[in-house]
């Protein structure tokens, strides 16, 4: 009987690593098919949008589980002082983000949705002219899984589809209860000019990157 009941748990361990395997295995396929998707349109972006006006910066820069991620913070997105976004594979572009202490430039969908997170950061809500721009991505390598390394004082860039770069410095980093809808959205537009959000790894929790505009607003 202590046999049998031994040879259950063993079997019960083995499927229970072999669908943990098949589930990171799943996670890193995701993520790469991602990351493909993003440069694919990046190439076709960069084509659309002028080349960037001249840096107009004031101040010197220093030397999935997750799928019900952003259901929390619905609100409207539609921001009418944005440029016209530009359309690449039947989808609209607002333009890209920059992140250069993570090597990441990526495009960034006008209009979120769950099938448009598959494929690229999406703005959540607010603009850039507005000062209140927020991107929501999933936790992907490739998108925003590696944002809580950022550190105050790291520089994000975001273009619009006109060319006009709007330039932002890191100044609050941290991680919100999921449920934390009020938190997400504290100091929208007047403490801080951008954030940046996605999930842990857990899915339980957000991460939150906040910036403000270092550029003539």
């Amino acid at each position: 009987m202590m046999k049998t009941i031994k040879k259950i748990f063993i079997i019960c361990g083995i499927l229970l690593i072999l669908a943990a395997l098949a589930l990171c295995g799943y996670n890193i396929m995701q993520d790469k098919r991602a990351g493909n998707e993003s440069q694919k349109v990046m190439k076709e972006l960069i084509k659309l949008i002028p080349e960037p006006a001249a840096d107009i910066s004031t101040v010197e820069s220093p030397s999935n589980p997750a799928d019900d991620l952003f259901s929390p913070y619905e609100e409207e997105n539609n921001s009418t002082d944005m440029p016209a976004p530009v359309n690449i594979g039947g989808r609209d572009y607002c333009g890209y983000v920059s992140i250069p202490s993570l090597g990441l430039e990526l495009p960034v969908i006008d209009n979120w949705s769950y099938a448009a997170l598959e494929i690229s950061p999406c703005r959540f809500s607010g603009s850039a002219v507005g000062n209140d721009l927020i991107i929501a991505a999933h936790n992907y390598n490739s998108h925003f899984g590696c944002i809580d390394e950022l550190e105050q004082g790291d520089e994000i860039t975001f273009v619009d589809t006109i060319g006009t770069v709007y330039r932002y410095l890191v100044d609050d980093i941290r991680v919100l209860n999921g449920s934390d809808s009020e938190g997400m959205f504290n100091g929208k537009g007047s403490d801080w000019d951008i954030t940046l959000f996605t999930c842990t790894l857990s899915g339980q929790a957000r991460v939150a990157v906040r910036g403000s505009r270092i550029d003539e607003k």
